[in-house]
């Protein structure tokens, strides 16, 4: 397949595969007859690997490591999954810092809600029919 359908199917830019081909995450593509770059399929799934990696927030300088091995052949399949697994591991920290994280929201928007229910609550109790609450007063312009 052709750069632009290899951009449009894996979502990537055309610049980026040629940046991925050029520090050596992609490999080199084979060339048609007029020197275009023809990929076959199957490159495809190293793209999506590729882009998982990315996503958990492997550095590039990691993922060109696991490129170089992953050519090298199945000799360095263990490295490749030393590799991996270092990273699950950072992997696992992140999550576990987003999910503290997350608790914060989580509480705050409860007090949120809970401090507009406590004052509908109020208005309700104190201002009723057309009683409206009073206005705050207006911050003068210095």
């Amino acid at each position: 397949m052709k750069i632009g359908e290899l951009a449009r199917r894996s979502g990537l830019s055309v610049h980026t595969i040629r940046y991925y081909e050029r520090i050596g995450l992609l490999p080199y593509a084979d060339r048609d007859r007029s020197h275009q770059r023809d990929y076959d399929a199957a490159i495809l799934v190293w793209i999506e690997f590729l882009g998982r990696l990315k996503t958990t927030g492997m550095p590039i300088r990691e993922m060109l490591l696991y490129a170089a091995l992953r050519e090298k052949g199945p000799v360095t399949g263990a490295e490749r999954r030393s590799l991996l697994e270092k990273h699950r591991e950072h992997v696992r920290a992140r999550i576990a810092e987003l999910g503290a994280c997350l608790l914060v929201l989580d509480t705050k928007i409860a007090g949120y809600a809970d401090a507009e229910k406590r004052t509908l609550d109020y208005d309700a109790e104190h201002f009723r029919g057309n009683d409206k609450p009073p206005r705050a007063r207006q911050a003068r312009a210095r």
